[in-house]
């Protein structure tokens, strides 16, 4: 009853929103992105063509807002500005001469109406994967909220291989929606991976979002070459695939949070893996997402990492261990065994796990850990500045959290 009530709410404050900005999303070409995975490199490799196109751009990811010249913060653990903040980011980036305003667009926000009213000239469907059951009822709803993205859009831009595909797309057709392809696998797509396209980045999920950044670009008009000329200087976001440490081991920091994302993540990095290394993976799960997607998470991570460190992610107000029991059948479905946290580094062996219940002690067990031709692996925070502990938002940097242990790790040695 609550949350129906807060979702008329925010049609009220949508339009009076819109009224005292003057209508601002009107004035211009607004470029929706969704998906579970890949929608804040798609965004930013969107912004990024335009930008380098010579067009005039503004955007909003779950990293920041860039508008004009001015880089906003929207708030921790927010991707889609709630109505009022986002038709204020609207009505500034006309003001700084924008023409197009490029909206990572979470599931939660269009089942919560804060885009209510909002006329997408294009939006992009990456893919829709394991997660968000706990507020979604279920993987129906979920699908269906991003579909509200879709059918409110001129043109659909959707990603021909993802495993949703064939659900998603007779619903557009029987819509009458005008929807676009983009693969890297299928030929008979609308856009299809060319070997013209230089990247910075091989990883397939890279090469996906960098592709469908491509068919935004061209949808809007931008000639080919200009896209092209503009991926070959595209960087990664901010905590995504990350390499912050590359001596003697490797130290990666990524926001992968989910099963798909996990996966595709680790099973990129282990093909970088020294001979005699070992991929050393850190993560956890958050909680008030979704709670059938853990034991798959820790599947995912088994199936391609080593060593395995259990730790927070955003606990709120659940018990962690919890959420590590839920985890641990899906690593020791893939013959891991779990070693108690106090002897982790005296009976360390491949296919192991332990769990370190504080994030920044299990980074620096990690680390103390890792030797010549090793890759540690991050997951679950990336660019984020807190985590959630309890009731409170607990200021967090986990560039600065690997700095330590490396300091640490350096201090130990000497």
């Amino acid at each position: 009853m609550f949350q129906t009530l807060k979702n008329w709410f925010h049609i009220i404050e949508c339009f009076v929103a819109d009224i005292v900005f003057l209508f601002p999303g009107q004035r211009l070409i607004l470029i929706g992105v969704t998906g579970t995975d890949g929608k804040t490199t798609t965004t930013h490799a969107i912004y990024h063509i335009l930008t380098q196109s010579g067009k005039k751009a503004s955007m909003v990811s779950s990293i920041a807002a860039q508008i004009g010249e001015r880089q906003i913060e929207t708030g921790l653990h927010t991707t889609t500005p709630r109505p009022w903040k986002l038709r204020q980011l609207l009505f500034q980036a006309g003001r700084a001469g924008s023409k197009y305003f490029v909206l990572e667009t979470t599931s939660h926000a269009l089942s919560q109406n804060r885009v209510w009213g909002l006329k997408f000239v294009v939006s992009v469907l990456t893919n829709i994967t394991h997660e968000h059951q706990y507020y979604h009822n279920n993987f129906d709803d979920y699908i269906a909220a991003k579909l509200k993205l879709l059918l409110s859009s001129n043109t659909v831009i959707i990603n021909a291989d993802a495993e949703i595909f064939d659900q998603v797309s007779p619903i557009l057709t029987k819509k009458g929606k005008k929807t676009l392809t983009y693969s890297l696998k299928k030929n008979t797509a609308d856009f299809v991976w060319g070997r013209s396209i230089k990247l910075r980045f091989a990883q397939d999920f890279n090469k996906e979002n960098a592709l469908a950044g491509f068919a935004c670009g061209r949808v809007l008009g931008i000639p080919e070459k200009k896209i092209i000329a503009a991926l070959s200087t595209f960087e990664l976001p901010q905590g995504r695939l990350d390499i912050v440490y590359n001596e003697k081991f490797k130290v990666i920091i990524d926001f992968a949070h989910t099963p798909n994302s996990i996966s595709r993540l680790l099973a990129s990095i282990i093909k970088t893996v020294g001979d005699n290394g070992r991929l050393i993976h850190v993560f956890g799960a958050a909680s008030q997402r979704d709670d059938s997607k853990r034991v798959l998470m820790g599947s995912s991570s088994g199936e391609h990492a080593d060593i395995v460190i259990l730790t927070e992610e955003d606990y709120r107000v659940e018990n962690i261990q919890q959420i590590f029991n839920q985890i641990a059948p899906g690593l020791t479905k893939q013959n891991f065994s779990f070693v108690e946290p106090k002897l982790f580094n005296k009976n360390i062996k491949k296919k192991s796990y332990t769990t370190i219940e504080n994030r920044d002690d299990a980074i620096k067990a990690a680390i103390a850990l890792a030797k010549a031709g090793d890759v540690v692996v991050l997951t679950g925070k990336g660019h984020e500045k807190s985590l959630s502990r309890g009731k409170t938002e607990v200021p967090w940097d986990e560039y600065a959290a690997v700095e330590q242990a490396l300091q640490l790790k350096s201090k130990r040695k000497n």
